[in-house]
């Protein structure tokens, strides 16, 4: 006699013949709305105190200084968008001094090597 054998068959259950026997899916959405009160306006939440509405796709305030703050954070995305841009003109300008003073240096490194073997010949001839 096996451990898990097939002594477990549930019975198929028979096909729907319609999937809904109500008439509502027929009607257009106004009538719908007019027959059933199915105008539910938006979406709204309470959160922390704000009262918040779902509009066009984005969480408005419905007193209004949620919109001041959105503003103030679009001012200060600007602001680091520029700072960031500013920020990497400032390093873009330090790698190329710093190449310009290490191609400096290496040319006074090389002309006071020509000067002391300059000095050493001359001493040399004398």
């Amino acid at each position: 006699m096996p451990l898990f054998g097939n002594s477990f068959s549930p019975k198929k259950t028979p096909p729907r013949k319609w999937a809904s026997l109500s008439n509502l899916h027929l009607l257009d959405r106004s009538t719908r709305e007019i027959e059933l009160g199915l105008e539910y306006g938006t979406p709204s939440v309470n959160l922390a105190g704000q009262s918040l509405k779902f509009e066009n796709g984005q969480w408005v305030s419905e007193s209004g200084s949620f919109t001041g703050d959105r503003r103030e954070l679009q001012r200060l995305r600007k602001r680091n968008q520029q700072l960031e841009e500013e920020n990497n003109l400032l390093r873009l300008k330090v790698d190329i001094l710093l190449d310009m003073l290490s191609e400096t240096t290496v040319e006074s490194h090389l002309m006071e090597k020509e000067l002391e073997e300059l000095k050493q010949q001359s001493q040399r001839r004398k």
